[in-house]
């Protein structure tokens, strides 16, 4: 780790002192377990009482999965894509009502948050491979406009947040084995002493890889230490630590190489050897305090640290291009960032209000190097192997927000919620790599937005709430996304302009006293300048504006118990998205000027038009079981839509049992995926340049598992 990361991670240490100047300012008259905030940001409202689209998803320690990844947990969320890549050198494809569906690794367009901290970094580009669900309590996710509200590049919000100790809590050990010699091994250290309470959870991932060239390994780690001062006062200490060692990344298949062999990889794949590692270290401080007459305030910082390495399948001779960067990207990142806010609830005319005001600073300073994935041997070229440097820049991000919201019951069954948020993205790169036929790169770009936002709720019954909001969104292109420009000349594509977005939002809220809860929502979403791929070449992106877009559809989901031991869960989501203005694209190479019409109404790659899913679960005394039928139409692969990934219906099955010990509670659990065995395409690499779109999802696959609870 650098010399700068190090002292990053010291920087919530600074806030030690406000913290202690906070603590003797007035005596705390409030229990805290009131400071629980929602997705909202409010602390005495649930999120039934407001007028946006929040999911949230209780992991419990019950569960037959392995706990290898959030998107296990996720399943079924109306609105929300998690894609199968089988490909763990690369981030789960993650969309929100099509919102990040052009993606080609990692997650843009969704915002991501693990215990109150950015996953996301400045300019939107975030990842999901740290997030630790062994020690998990709840996910949190929102769609629709009150996402704004987080800031730029929030298409939908994703939360993952930890257990917080209590007495008595039980300590665990668990330990999955599955197909593809895949295996997992977990332990969580949970409770409390005194005034501290912790929750530190250890686990291991680790696969042959269902596909060919496709192995990998995880080890991650979350702390999460609570010190209650008094009952209205704590400081959660929070830490996370990633190594990924090596994934080999198998890369997309041709239409023709899928049908042939999906599990196969194409020979670029293992001729360079294609992989990653990943190494992350991030530590963060959150305090919360509650003081009389309804105040509160919330002082976060955070640090970290992130180190890739990704070697690339791209051909010699484009490798040696005088202005090519290689095939072997280098990232060193620190990042950091603070934020506060002050919270009151109290009255207004009577009515219940409960008002948020608060800023935030996230900066971001990266060291990208490229490098060839080749040496020069006695006899040719030797893949697959670090070279010499081709790259050699300092990139940096730092974003400054304001916001405000709030929410008030001016009338027995009415309520509004609103909110403003201002944010300001300034880019800055140094290129240190200044060679004849690569001149300097550098540049800089600032932008900023202000996005407000609004809902209306009102309570037809104590069940039954409508509601409907609208409210802008923004997001700026990543540095990815301005690595490169479209006309392929040398530089920073700084002409990009962020996309602005238009939301609305109509729907009902349904949750009785027999355990029912339903939701229902339509949206649409109409943006300016919406980023779109211009051209892939050589391994290069290079994006462009596309004056108009819209997404829109109906998300609904039902969970209805049916007698005392099942009880059933449904959603069904429709989008259609499609780009309303057309526009010139490359699709060949080399190609710096577009030829080829996208025609306005054209579909936008990514974005099923159809997810449905079912799940029957079962309990009975030490018993449990499910069955989930999953459901998707099929996907674009490009923009001109000359290629398609067929839709599927796949289908699992679990079950688990518990036994009472003397030591403690022992549970057996199995899960079989895919349980015919279909092929399908489980995600799509969107726009990719060499064709190799398609990547498989898994088929019949067999975990089986043990966990065994106990009290220290």
């Amino acid at each position: 780790m650098s010399h700068t990361a190090s002292r990053r991670l010291a920087l919530p240490l600074l806030m030690l002192p406000l913290i202690a100047a906070a603590a003797d300012a007035e005596r705390p008259l409030d229990p805290l377990e009131t400071l629980t905030v929602s997705a909202t940001r409010l602390r005495s409202v649930p999120d039934f009482d407001v007028p946006a689209s929040v999911t949230t998803i209780g992991i419990s320690g019950d569960n037959s999965r392995a706990d290898a990844s959030i998107t296990e947990s996720m399943a079924g969320i109306p609105g929300l894509s998690a894609l199968d890549r089988q490909n763990y050198a690369q981030d789960t494809q993650l969309s929100i009502r099509g919102f990040g569906a052009r993606s080609t690794f990692g997650v843009r367009g969704v915002r991501l948050f693990s215990d109150g901290i950015p996953a996301s970094m400045p300019d939107g580009q975030g990842q999901l491979s740290h997030f630790n669900t062994l020690g998990a309590e709840r996910i949190e996710i929102m769609r629709g406009p009150f996402s704004a509200l987080y800031g730029n590049s929030s298409g939908g919000v994703v939360q993952l947040w930890s257990k917080a100790g209590a007495e008595g809590d039980p300590w665990r050990a668990k330990a999955t084995f599955g197909s593809n010699d895949t295996y997992t091994l977990g332990v969580q250290a949970l409770g409390r002493e005194g005034p501290v309470g912790y929750n530190v959870a250890f686990s291991r991932f680790d696969t042959d890889g269902y596909r060919d060239h496709s192995a990998a390994r995880r080890d991650s780690a979350n702390a999460r230490v609570t010190l209650n001062f008094s009952d209205s006062q704590r400081l959660n200490l929070l830490l996370n630590y990633l190594d990924i060692p090596q994934a080999q990344d198998p890369l997309g298949l041709t239409r023709a190489q899928w049908d042939a062999a999906p599990r196969s990889v194409a020979s670029v794949a293992e001729e360079f050897d294609t992989r990653k590692s990943v190494n992350q270290l991030q530590g963060g401080l959150v305090y919360e305090l509650l003081f009389g007459g309804g105040h509160s305030i919330r002082l976060m910082g955070y640090a970290g640290n992130r180190e890739v390495v990704q070697f690339l399948s791209i051909p010699v001779a484009t490798q040696n291009a005088p202005s090519h960067s290689g095939g072997v990207v280098d990232l060193d990142t620190d990042y950091d960032g603070l934020d506060a806010r002050w919270s009151w609830s109290g009255a207004l005319a009577g009515r219940p209000l409960e008002l948020t005001v608060g800023a935030n600073f996230d900066e971001q300073d990266q060291d990208r190097r490229g490098f060839t994935n080749f040496v020069t041997g006695p006899n040719g070229p030797v893949l697959g192997t670090r070279g010499v440097i081709r790259r050699d820049e300092a990139n940096s991000v730092q974003n400054v927000d304001e916001f405000a919201q709030a929410w008030w019951q001016f009338a027995p069954r009415w309520s509004v919620l609103a909110g403003v948020r201002h944010t300001e993205v300034e880019f800055v790169s140094d290129d240190h790599y200044v060679r004849p036929g690569n001149p300097d790169d550098s540049g800089r770009v600032t932008h900023s937005n202000t996005t407000p936002v609004g809902g209306l709720m009102f309570n037809a019954t104590d069940e039954l709430h409508l509601y409907l909001s609208t409210g802008k969104g923004f997001e700026t292109p990543t540095f990815n996304e301005l690595s490169y420009r479209a006309d392929g000349q040398p530089g920073l594509a700084l002409t990009l302009r962020p996309a602005i977005s238009r939301n609305y939002e109509v729907g009902a809220k349904l949750k009785t006293d027999a355990g029912i809860d339903a939701a229902f929502a339509l949206f649409r979403a109409d943006t300016d300048d919406e980023l779109a791929v211009a051209r892939n070449s050589g391994g290069r992106s290079s994006y462009q504006n596309v004056a108009k877009a819209r997404r829109q559809g109906v998300e609904a989901s039902l969970t209805l118990p049916l007698g005392d031991v099942f009880a059933l869960d449904v959603s069904y989501t429709f989008i259609d998205a499609t780009f309303e203005s057309s526009y010139l694209i490359c699709t060949g190479a080399p190609c710096t000027t577009p030829t080829v019409r996208v025609p306005a109404g054209s579909r936008i790659p990514g974005v099923a038009r159809h997810q449905g899913y079912t799940r029957l679960d079962w309990h009975e005394g030490e018993w449990n079981g499910a069955f989930e039928v999953v459901g998707s139409a099929g996907l674009g692969v490009n923009d001109p839509g000359t290629e398609r990934a067929a839709g599927y219906v796949i289908a699992h099955a679990e079950a688990g049992r518990n036994f009472e010990l003397a030591a403690g509670r022992l549970r057996a659990f199995g899960r079989i995926e895919n349980l015919f065995d279909r092929d399908y395409v489980g995600s799509v690499i969107v726009n990719e340049g060499n064709g190799r779109y398609y990547e498989t999802g898994i088929g019949r696959n067999f975990l089986a598992g043990v966990q065994f609870q106990w009290r220290p």
